[in-house]
């Protein structure tokens, strides 16, 4: 189990970049990532309901804490179109200490006069 204060990559997709750009706004603004990443269109070949299927898709990659990834995860899921979106966390096992200690800083919880 992560400490809640342990940096975690969070990877999901978008059918198109206007809602990855409103997903990733969202959950910036509400400091449940410290920053996100969109990708260029990609193809991602799948199987659903039995049928091999193709679609382009916007990569996404959030960077938040253990603490804050249930949130996330879960934000994502309520914005998403998708019947079953793509949400898969990964812990990240080391990175330059200053950029860890600003993403805990961005998504430490705010109090509720909305300060961190």
């Amino acid at each position: 189990m992560l400490n809640n204060d342990e940096m975690v990559l969070v990877v999901s997709n978008a059918p198109d970049l206007l809602l990855a750009k409103r997903i990733a706004h969202v959950v910036v603004e509400e400091g449940l990532a410290a920053c996100v990443n969109l990708g260029a269109p990609m193809l991602s070949i799948y199987t659903w309901q039995g049928e091999v299927e193709g679609a382009e898709e916007i990569p996404m990659c959030f960077k938040t804490t253990a603490g804050r990834m249930d949130d996330l995860m879960q934000a994502i899921a309520r914005m998403h179109p998708y019947e079953v979106p793509e949400i898969i966390a990964v812990p990240v096992i080391a990175s330059a200490q200053p950029y860890r200690d600003w993403v805990r800083e961005q998504t430490a919880r705010r109090d509720p006069a909305g300060k961190r």
